[in-house]
């Protein structure tokens, strides 16, 4: 997705997650010791017992799959490892559990809140 539509969808799914009760602790969380490793969106519950790690993906259609499926395995691996320089930097959060959530758009806007994605 463009740079631009990329923040777009990311401001858009952090204020939608606000609605949602999710507390976002960062945005952008990059972490140099893994090449191109960012985490889009970091949150907590109001509970504050799980921590969540967001993908914001967006594809203006679905005819060549979903977005979910347009995150690849080697991203996947990139995402946790920058998830555990997160909880190094964050002890505060080490006790509780993680999840890898994904937020996908689609030119119709309505974000589709992907659980456990992977």
């Amino acid at each position: 997705m463009s740079k631009l539509i990329g923040q777009q969808k990311e401001q858009q799914a952090e204020h939608w997650l606000q609605a949602q009760d999710i507390n976002i602790l960062e945005r952008n969380f990059r972490c140099d010791r893994f090449k191109k490793g960012e985490i889009d969106l970091i949150g907590i519950e109001k509970d504050r017992r799980t921590l969540i790690f967001f993908e914001v993906k967006y594809r203006k259609n679905c005819d060549f799959g979903h977005p979910l499926e347009f995150i690849t395995s080697g991203q996947q691996t990139r995402i946790r490892r920058c998830a555990e320089v997160f909880l190094q930097k964050h002890p505060q959060y080490q006790t509780c559990d993680c999840r890898f959530d994904v937020i996908s758009y689609t030119a119709d806007d309505a974000p589709e809140w992907i659980k456990n994605a992977f």
